[in-house]
C-alpha cells in the first residue's frame, strides 16, 4: 500500500488507516530511543512510546488485526551482573527508554490474554552497519550511536569521539555491547512475521550475536578497517548507561532459523564506513 505519514498519538488517524487498508499484521518500529534524553525528559518517552503504542495496539485489536511484531530493546534488562542475557533474564531497566519498552511488552501480553493477539517481541542489542551497497545507513540528528560518532570523528566531521566513562567494571573500564548488523535485523523481522502468519504462538527473541565489545575495542577495530586514527576525549559516565549488555541466547537461530551473516564487528564498521563515504550520508 501507499506510504501514509501519521501520528500514533492520534487514534482517529490510526483507525482510519486500519479501516482503509485492513492489514493482517503490524510491524511497530516507531519510538524515541535516546537513553540520555529519556533520563532528562521521561514524560516524552512515556507519552510517545507507551501511549502511541497503546493507541496502535488498541486500533489493531479493534480491527481484528491479530499479528504484531514489536521492536523492543535489551535496555529492558538493565544493569545486571549476568555475563550474558537470555529472554528469561529478569528485566530491571535503569532508564526511561528501557522502562517504556518494557511497559509496551506488558501491554502486548495483556492484549494477547484478553483478545488473542499474537506478538513477536524482538529485543534488539546494538544495531550497526549499513546497506552493503552504501545506499542507506545511519544518520541521526543528533547522533548518539557509537559507530557513526566514531566514523564522524575519523572523517573530521567532529573534533573527537567522547568516551562516556572509563571506570566501569570491565577489563578496559569502558562499557561493553553486543552489536548486530541492520541487514541481519531485517532478516529476523521477515522470519518473525512468517512465524506469526504460520499460526505460531507469541514469543520473545533477543537479536544479538553473543559477542561483547568494549568501546575501546570498537575503536581499535575501526582503526584497522579505516587505517585512520580516532581522536578521543575521555568523559564522565552518561546517566542511564549499563555496564554490559550481551545476548546469551540462540533462540532466534534455533526457532526462527535466523542466520546472521554480516554481524561481525569489522564487517559492520566496514559497511558503515562505506556509507559515510557516500554523498548520500552527507545529505
Amino acid at each position: 500500500g501507499p506510504f501514509i505519514q501519521g501520528d500514533l498519538l492520534n487514534r482517529a488517524e490510526i483507525d482510519a488507516v486500519f479501516a482503509r487498508h485492513t492489514p493482517v499484521a503490524v510491524m511497530h518500529f516507531a519510538a524515541l530511543s535516546q537513553v540520555g534524553e529519556s533520563m532528562k525528559h521521561p514524560g516524552r518517552y512515556w507519552r510517545n512510546n507507551v501511549q502511541g503504542s497503546l493507541n496502535l495496539i488498541e486500533a489493531a485489536a479493534s480491527a481484528e488485526c491479530g499479528n504484531f511484531v514489536f521492536s523492543s530493546t535489551c535496555a529492558t534488562y538493565g544493569d545486571q551482573d549476568n555475563v550474558v542475557l537470555d529472554e528469561d533474564s529478569d528485566q530491571y531497566p535503569i532508564n526511561a527508554y528501557g522502562s517504556s519498552k518494557r511497559a509496551i511488552e506488558d501491554i502486548l501480553r495483556d492484549f494477547g490474554a484478553a483478545y488473542g493477539m499474537k506478538s513477536v517481541i524482538f529485543r534488539y542489542f546494538n544495531v550497526a552497519g549499513a546497506d552493503p551497497e552504501g545506499d542507506v545507513g545511519e544518520f541521526h540528528k543528533p547522533e548518539t550511536h557509537l559507530i557513526p560518532l566514531m566514523l564522524d570523528a575519523i572523517d573530521g566531521k567532529r573534533d573527537a569521539l567522547t568516551i562516556f566513562g572509563t571506570d566501569y567494571d570491565t577489563p578496559d573500564g569502558t562499557c561493553i555491547r553486543d552489536y548486530v548488523h541492520v541487514c541481519d535485523l531485517v532478516d529476523a523481522h521477515v522470519l518473525g512475521l512468517r512465524w506469526l502468519l504460520d499460526g505460531k504462538p507469541s514469543r520473545v527473541f533477543n537479536l544479538g550475536t553473543g559477542s561483547g565489545f568494549s568501546v575501546r575495542e570498537v575503536i581499535d577495530h575501526s582503526r584497522d578497517v579505516t587505517n585512520r586514527a580516532v581522536p578521543i576525549i575521555e568523559g564522565e559516565r552518561r546517566p542511564g548507561d549499563c555496564t554490559k549488555l550481551v545476548s546469551g541466547s540462540t533462540r532466534a537461530v534455533a526457532e526462527l532459523g535466523w542466520a546472521p551473516s554480516r554481524s561481525t564487528l569489522p564487517q559492520m564498521i566496514s559497511d558503515a564506513w562505506r556509507w559515510h563515504q557516500t554523498g548520500h550520508y552527507n545529505t
